[in-house]
């Protein structure tokens, strides 16, 4: 018997492409609707719709960032 270690799986750079995007379009989509029942629920103030919905259109970018960043890691390891 050897005393090496077994080897992690490997996922090839297609694979974590596809999953990266499926779980981006699943994020969005939970996103969106979150937003719009929180959105419908504000007040009539123009000023707070205003920068509710300029906040949470540009926040959305914060959690794909590490997906997008996994999905290219496949490239620094080799």
């Amino acid at each position: 018997m050897s005393d090496t270690p077994p080897r992690k799986p490997v996922l090839n750079l297609a694979l974590r492409r596809l999953i990266a995007c499926v779980g981006i379009l699943v994020f969005l989509a939970v996103y969106v609707v979150a937003v719009s029942s929180i959105g419908a629920m504000i007040s009539d103030n123009k000023a707070l719709v205003m920068i509710f919905y300029a906040l949470a259109g540009i926040l959305w970018g914060v959690p794909i960032l590490p997906i997008i960043s996994w999905s290219e890691a496949y490239k620094r390891k080799r």
